[in-house]
This record gives structure tokens, C-alpha cells and sequence, in this order.
């Protein structure tokens, strides 16, 4: 597993990489100290990026912005000394997968990356004891059309064979591709498709392509 860990604290980076090395002895640790060396060391083959909101040359959510358009396939975790709600979802709304406040345990963070490279998305409890009158509205329902401009081709291929029933395992031998590849499509359809578990992104997308046809 290859993992960027994109922070400008030397301390707050290694200590990041030595607690994910407790659930991933394998990784290898690609390491950033700000936007530019983000954006120039990362590439398709990553299976994690956990980036920190505030790093040099980063202007608000640019940074995220850019390496999610040129690797839209890899899930991010975005990493804060922020605790402000308004600011967490400002992150999902820019594609994050996760948002952990600096200020959080070690083992907050472990089991955030756990849920995040299972194909899931860590919502901090802060964030869903937020005001609703303070939330922005929730977004529209996708269209299929929509989501072909979100979704990358395999991202698409992958949603057809989610709409079948299609386990994981099936999926990734029908694709050619790794089942942990799977994984990291299907946490980018869950959140195209506003679904929260495989049965709403299953209903969803069957519902989504059989009217599309």
C-alpha cells in the first residue's frame, strides 16, 4: 500500500506515519512538506493521501481541489488544527473522505483511516451535532448524466456492476483490478450518489441507469 502524508510539521508527519504503519506494516510513505511537492510526488498508483489543510502554498482548499482533479480516484483525509464545523463540511464538499482535527488521539485518527480505506467516510461527532439551521442544504439527487462528469470511466464501469449486485470480488475480476482498487471506487460512488451504505448506492444505481436507458 502507498500512502501521501502531505504536512509541514516534521513532528506531526512522522508521527502520523509511524501510527499507520501499526495498521499498515507495509505502506510505503510518501512524504510532502507543501502544496507544490503535494501536487509533484503524488500519482494513480497512491491508495491514501492524508493532507493538511494549512501547508505552504496552499491558498484555503486549492491544493485538495488540484490533487483531487488529477487523482480523483485516490480517497482524502484531510488533516486540521481546526475544529470548526463550518470548516469540516466545507472539506467534504471539496471531495474529502475524512476530516481529522490535529487535536483528536492517535487512535481517533487510526480508525478514521480504517473506515476511509474500507470505502467508507469519517464524519467527525462535531460535525453531526452542527446546527441544522447553520448546514448548507443537502445537495440535489444525481442524475446518471451527472455522474459521468463526476465519476471517472472505471468509476462508471464499476457503478454498472454495483447497480447488478455485483460483490467486490466479482467486480474487480470483471475489471481486471485489485479488490482494494474496488474499494477506493466504490467510497467515490457512495459519495456521488449521497448513498451511506452499499444497499442505498445498490438501489441507487440500478435506479439511476434503468432510467437512463
Amino acid at each position: 500500500m502507498k500512502i501521501m502524508i502531505a504536512d509541514d510539521h516534521r513532528l506531526v508527519t512522522e508521527a502520523v506515519k509511524t501510527k499507520l504503519s501499526e495498521i499498515v506494516p507495509d505502506a510505503r510513505f510518501i512524504l510532502a512538506a507543501s502544496a507544490d511537492e503535494l501536487l509533484s510526488r503524488a500519482d494513480d498508483t497512491l491508495d491514501l493521501a492524508v493532507i493538511d489543510l494549512s501547508m505552504p502554498g496552499a491558498e484555503g482548499y486549492s491544493h485538495v481541489d488540484e490533487f483531487r482533479r488529477c487523482h480523483p480516484a485516490v480517497p482524502v483525509i484531510v488533516l486540521s488544527g481546526c475544529e470548526d464545523p463550518a470548516l469540516m463540511r466545507a472539506a467534504f464538499d471539496h471531495g474529502a473522505f475524512g476530516f481529522i482535527p490535529k487535536a483528536y488521539s492517535s487512535e481517533i485518527m487510526l480508525s478514521a483511516v480504517r473506515l476511509v480505506l474500507a470505502g467508507g467516510i469519517y464524519v467527525p461527532p462535531m460535525m453531526l451535532s452542527w446546527p441544522r439551521s447553520v448546514a448548507q442544504p443537502k445537495p440535489a439527487a444525481p442524475t446518471f448524466e451527472s455522474l459521468c462528469n463526476v465519476l471517472t470511466e472505471r468509476q462508471i464501469e464499476v457503478l454498472r456492476l454495483l447497480s447488478l449486485g455485483k460483490p467486490n470480488k466479482l467486480i474487480g475480476r470483471a475489471l481486471g483490478i485489485g479488490e482494494g482498487t474496488v474499494k477506493i471506487h466504490l467510497a467515490a460512488i457512495f459519495r456521488a450518489l449521497h448513498a451511506h451504505n452499499r444497499t442505498e448506492a445498490v438501489v441507487a444505481a440500478r435506479s439511476l441507469i434503468e432510467a437512463s436507458s
